[in-house]
């Protein structure tokens, strides 16, 4: 059975198969079979917590497309909860689509107050002069 490991008969020998073999190996050396992980006697195999990392990154290029803060505040959020998650379970593949998606959302927020910032300049201005009757 490919990818299963060796069979149990005692505790000194099953040492002496996961020293040396298939199981031992680095990733990269010749005779390793695609993406196995190299099991350690107590570790099991588990899978990572579902994150919705990847709605919130497309939350937040919305935003900055054209939805402004409509979009990445919700993405903000979504993001910072997926962070939560993935920063509690070390090597989880998520963790780089959710900082992504926090900063798209940070930019996306910043670029909007400058927006409104600009606007209400300019309707300041506006006002100064009398041009607004």
């Amino acid at each position: 059975m490919q990818g299963a490991p060796p069979r149990r008969t005692s505790d000194a020998p099953q040492q002496q198969v996961i020293q040396g073999g298939v199981w031992a190996q680095q990733p990269g050396q010749p005779g390793q079979l695609g993406n196995q992980i190299p099991l350690q006697p107590g570790m099991a195999m588990g899978y990572f917590a579902p994150t919705q990392a990847v709605l919130a990154l497309v939350l937040g290029i919305l935003g900055l497309v054209g939805c402004s803060i409509c979009t990445a505040i919700p993405g903000l959020l979504m993001a910072n909860s997926a962070l939560a998650t993935t920063n509690a379970q070390p090597g989880h593949p998520d963790a780089g689509t959710a900082k992504a998606a926090q900063v798209v959302s940070w930019i996306t927020i910043g670029l909007a107050i400058l927006g409104l910032l600009f606007y209400g300049a300019m309707f300041a201005m506006l006002a100064a002069t009398g041009e607004l009757q």
